[in-house]
């Protein structure tokens, strides 16, 4: 634990980030999730939707981004304390992508916004 760098920390957090997000949101790993969830029929203000909901703690735990937050930053911080050598090229691959993907999302929302705002003045 000494030998954890601010560097290695930030790389964690970002990959943590990263992870619990291709858990919890990305198409690639629907088949993941896809077992343990139902679809239930909702009454909305526009009528019935079909609504997916987890079927078991488990499914709660895929679905829920804190709770799979939790569990991605104990697999990596793990796998980062048990066998460092191995466990900084998944860490260095994931905390790239969770950088970009927060970068991406930045500017994308400020394109939206300079969108918004020069159509505004027309």
């Amino acid at each position: 634990m000494e030998d954890l760098t601010w560097m290695s920390y930030m790389m964690l957090i970002l990959a943590s980030y990263r992870l619990t997000h291709l858990i919890v949101f990305d198409k690639i790993t629907e088949f993941i999730r896809k077992p343990f969830m139902k679809k239930i029929e909702v009454i909305t203000e526009e009528g019935p939707k079909i609504k997916e909901v987890p079927k078991s703690l488990f499914g709660y735990l895929l679905n829920c981004y804190w709770c799979a937050g939790v569990w991605s930053a104990i697999f990596l911080g793990s796998f980062y304390l048990l066998a460092p050598k191995y466990a900084i090229y998944l860490i260095f691959i994931l905390s790239i992508a969770g950088a970009q993907a927060i970068l991406e999302t930045f500017v994308g929302v400020n394109i939206k916004k300079v969108d918004y705002y020069s159509n505004k003045e027309e």
